[in-house]
């Protein structure tokens, strides 16, 4: 999901995005929906939210961080 649909659905859910990075944006959105705030931390590829909607950019983001 590229930045500026990120940004869009926080305030959508009430939250300033101005000056947060990705990663902490999508946290405090998993946050304020109630979830986990995992996003990027799928390590060797392990992630039981099968239903997630950042789900492809997490493990992204973990392969990126060498945690895949």
């Amino acid at each position: 999901m590229k930045i500026a649909e990120v940004k869009a659905l926080a305030k959508a859910h009430g939250i300033n995005p101005d000056n947060r990075f990705k990663t902490e944006l999508i946290k405090t959105i998993q946050i304020k929906e109630g979830n986990f705030d995992c996003y990027g931390s799928a390590y060797n590829g392990v992630c039981d939210q099968l239903g997630c909607c950042w789900r492809e950019d997490c493990f992204e983001v973990a392969r990126l961080e060498g945690k895949i």
